[in-house]
Parts: structure tokens; C-alpha cells; sequence
């Protein structure tokens, strides 16, 4: 059952703010270097355990790549699987750039498929490897982005094809639970726009095990035309929970119900009307019942609000984007709302920094939203990096997953270093890797953000990109179950 809001504040009010963190990230509460805790007001501006230095956790210390690519702990190795302009497709064009958002699928005869985003928007002309405008899988032949259906097979051999081309900066994402990808447009030009032939902001589903079922690419309409970023759905539900990168104003977190009769499952999602479902933001409230404008209020973990859903009134956005249909005190927003995963029964959904637009500073939120209960819980909060040059002060958290050996992993698109790390259940955090790739010059380094972060479906590889200059990565090791210290 949900909490009604006479529930939420009467229960609240006995617990206060110690509730209990259940789940894969029970404890990231109590994180040391960078979550607030229940008897602070705000996050630590300290480096994490990147080195180790409060006791024994995670993988120990990064070693630097005589390639100059990729840092990784002692034992852990890395390969390249695709590389823009220089990896082929299958059918000989070059890897497009720019990879973004990737699931895993198992795949025939033991291999593993992944599907890759291409985050490219504005004319197709500009891009240097847009995604190819492969025959059947093309949306507008103006947009240079789209997906690409990597096959890793046992034997070790790599193919590469297109999925969907013709849509614009695909961004994170997400998988479904019959095994298909949906893909989130970041742009939400209209035809016109940019060299644009057709309207975007929309996503679309791409099966990495049946290239017939790409064919003829229909936009979803009934998810809305914003700046998707990342998608999850609730298996038992039905639910699809969205998340806006967006500002001016700030984005939001939206909530799709299915038609009562619709039953989920490949292609079905096709067979909808544009105007399918009902399509809400999020209205939150603390445990005094008091309304919540922004997620960047919330200045300590453990944090609980109430949610309630608002129905958005015109989801294509025909005169007026979707996030400002509302007025003052309708909905409850965020800065950059970006990455999300499902899992323990909910969806964990990242907002990755918050700067002088919103009511609070930090560098990084992960939420976790409960839709049995119909609450949001803050489990992280980074406070701002004051020294992002320095190796291990984590900042700007962007794409996650739950990780079969406890916690999250986490993908970084913050200031300076750029890294992937774990956090545990017990709230310890660790660096799993590096970005050595020098983008910029030697007097002013620049490194690209890492995106894509996810497990093969044995759990033995986790994969992730570096976003420019579009290079997929599998990274294998001692991985081992994190103790809950």
C-alpha cells in the first residue's frame, strides 16, 4: 500500500529522520568522505577512499596505464571493444562518437550484446562519425545520433551494427525487463530546428536480438517530447519513471501509467496511441506536510518525502515545454536530473550537481523512489568539490548501476579526474578506475566524462565508455563481494 500524507507525517514524525536504508544500498548514508550524515546539515568536501586511507575497502589503489588510457587496480585488466574512427561496423563504416548510455543482454550462443547510445545532435553535417543512415532504422536523416548493437562473443570476436539512426543526443536511457533498450533523446528540437526534418524528444525501443524489430523507428509520444535522459520501468506496475536534464527551469522526474489493459513485451509499446497512458510530474512534501519545490532542500541522507503525481496537461509540448506548464508550488524539481537504475524495488535516479539556480548547492544526489510507499529517500549526497583536480574527491555523479557484488557503481561527469567507483552497502566508497585519456593539451588537461556503466548479464565484466572520443571498454578482475564496513 502507499503512505496517504496524514500517514507519511504521523510516521515520520515517530522516526524522525533515522530511517532505515534497505536494500543494495542500505547504508550510503553513512558514507564518510562526501554523504551527509542524519546529525549533519550538509555533505563532506573531502576526497574519498581512493587510496585506501580509511581501512581496507573496495580494490585498492589505482595503477596508472603505461597506454595512457585507462587506471585500474592491481589485477584488474581492461579491453577496448569499439573505438570511434578506427573500430568498422559490420557494414564498414567507422564506430560512430560520442558513446553515452549502454545496457547488456544476453545473447545467442553465449555472447553478450550491448546496446550503445551516440549522444550527437545538431546538423548531421557536422558530426565527424555519425551513426550510419542504415536502411529501415532511420528516424530523420537530418540527426546524426542513434544506437549502435555491439556483440561480444566467447570466442572473443566483436561486431558492431546499427540499432536506430536519425534521432538526436541519445543520452542514457534503459533496459526493459523483456530484454530491449529504450533510448532517450537529449534534444528536443522541432522539425526546422537545427536542420531538423522531424520533431524530437522523444525515446524509442531498439532490440539487440532482433534487427527486423528496428525497423521503421516510432517514436514513443505517450513518455512526452522533452530532454529525456534516462528511462527504468516497474516490472510488476507497469510504471515508467523518466528523468529531464533540464534548467531554466529546473527538470523533473515524470511518471508514465499504462492504458488498465496494456500487458508489457516486445514491441508492444508500438502498438500504443500517441496519447496512450496518463503522464505525471512529481509533487513532494516533507514529513511536516510541507510543499518541496526543489530535491536540492534536502541536505541530509535519510531525508524522506511524500510524493504525490500531477498530470501534465499538454505532453508533446505543442506551444509550451512540458516542465514550465507548471506553476509555483505545482511540482518538485531538480538540476540535471540524470542516470537511473532499477532495483531493490525501486528506482534510484541521480541528480548530479546543483549550482546557483537551485536552493542548495552540492555536487551530487542519488534518490531512491519507493512506489509502494510513494516516497523519495536521499541515499547520497556529494557535497561541492572545492578541489576537482585532485584524484579520488568524487563529484558530478551521472550514469549508475546496482552492482552484483553490493552497491553502486558509478559513472563521473564532473570537474577534472574522471572516474568510475563504487560505493558500498555500508556507505564506503572506492575507485575502480580512471580516465587517463588526455582530451586537451598539457598546459590544460581535459578528460572526457565515463558513461554507460554496466554488467555483463554473469556479472564477470562490467562495461563502460569514455564519452569522447567514443570508446567502449570492458574491464575484468578479482571482482568480490564488498563487506559492510
Amino acid at each position: 500500500m502507499s503512505l496517504t500524507r496524514r500517514d507519511f507525517a504521523r510516521t515520520s514524525a515517530i522516526a524522525g529522520a533515522g530511517v532505515a536504508l534497505a536494500g543494495s544500498v542500505a547504508a550510503l548514508a553513512s558514507a564518510p568522505h562526501a554523504l551527509a550524515t542524519a546529525d549533519t546539515e550538509s555533505a563532506d568536501e573531502g576526497a574519498g577512499d581512493a587510496e585506501g586511507g580509511h581501512g581496507v575497502v573496495g580494490y585498492g589503489p589505482l595503477v596508472a596505464d603505461p597506454a595512457g588510457l585507462l587506471a585500474l587496480p592491481a589485477g584488474f585488466t581492461y579491453r577496448v571493444l569499439t573505438h570511434s574512427g578506427r573500430t568498422r561496423l559490420e557494414s564498414g563504416e567507422f564506430t560512430p562518437a560520442e558513446h553515452d548510455g549502454t545496457a547488456a543482454f544476453p545473447g545467442p550462443r553465449g555472447s553478450t550484446l550491448l546496446v550503445n547510445n551516440h549522444e550527437m545532435d545538431g546538423p548531421r553535417e557536422e558530426a565527424e562519425f555519425p551513426v550510419p543512415l542504415a536502411e529501415g532504422l532511420v528516424y530523420d536523416p537530418a540527426a546524426p545520433g542513434g544506437c549502435t548493437v555491439v556483440e561480444v562473443r566467447p570466442d572473443g570476436g566483436v561486431a558492431e551494427w546499427v540499432g536506430i539512426a536519425g534521432t538526436a543526443q541519445n543520452c542514457a536511457g534503459g533496459s526493459t525487463p523483456w530484454g530491449t533498450w529504450l533510448t532517450c533523446e537529449e534534444n528536443s528540437d522541432r522539425a526546422g530546428e537545427n536542420g531538423m526534418t522531424k520533431d524530437h524528444g522523444y525515446v524509442f525501443e531498439v532490440d539487440p536480438a532482433d534487427r527486423r524489430a528496428n525497423r521503421d523507428p516510432k517514436p514513443l509520444k505517450f513518455f512526452g517530447r522533452y530532454d529525456h535522459e534516462a528511462v527504468v520501468i516497474d516490472s510488476k506496475r507497469g510504471h515508467a519513471y523518466l528523468t529531464e536534464d533540464a534548467d531554466e527551469p529546473n527538470g523533473l522526474f515524470y511518471r508514465w501509467t499504462p492504458p488498465e489493459d496494456f500487458r508489457h513485451g516486445p514491441g508492444k509499446f508500438r502498438t500504443l496511441a500517441d496519447d496512450a497512458g496518463v503522464l505525471q510530474a512529481p509533487r513532494c512534501y516533507d514529513s511536516g506536510g510541507r510543499y518541496v519545490d526543489d530535491l536540492s532542500r534536502a541536505t541530509r541522507t535519510g531525508t524522506v518525502y511524500g510524493v504525490d503525481w500531477v498530470d501534465v496537461p499538454d505532453r508533446d509540448a505543442r506551444t509550451v515545454d512540458v516542465r514550465e506548464q507548471f506553476g509555483a508550488g505545482e511540482v518538485t524539481r531538480a538540476r540535471k536530473l540524470e542516470g537511473m537504475w532499477w532495483g531493490d524495488g525501486g528506482a534510484y535516479i541521480v541528480s548530479s550537481y546543483a549550482r546557483d539556480e537551485s536552493p542548495v548547492q552540492h555536487d551530487g544526489q542519488v534518490w531512491f523512489y519507493d512506489p509502494r510507499r510513494r516516497t523519495l529517500t536521499l541515499k547520497v549526497l556529494l557535497g561541492v568539490n572545492r578541489d576537482p583536480a585532485k584524484d579520488g574527491a568524487f563529484d558530478g555523479p551521472d550514469n549508475i548501476t546496482v552492482s552484483p557484488y553490493g552497491g553502486l557503481i558509478i559513472a563521473e561527469d564532473g570537474e577534472g579526474v574522471q572516474h568510475l567507483f563504487g560505493a558500498t552497502d555500508s556507505g564506503r566508497t572506492y575507485p575502480i578506475a580512471r580516465n587517463e585519456l588526455n582530451i586537451g593539451t598539457e598546459e590544460e588537461p581535459e578528460f572526457s566524462e565515463f558513461t554507460g556503466v554496466t554488467f555483463s548479464p554473469d556479472g564477470r565484466t562490467l562495461y563502460a565508455n569514455i564519452q569522447e572520443p567514443g570508446i567502449m571498454l570492458a574491464i575484468t578482475g578479482p571482482w568480490k563481494r564488498q563487506k559492510r564496513r
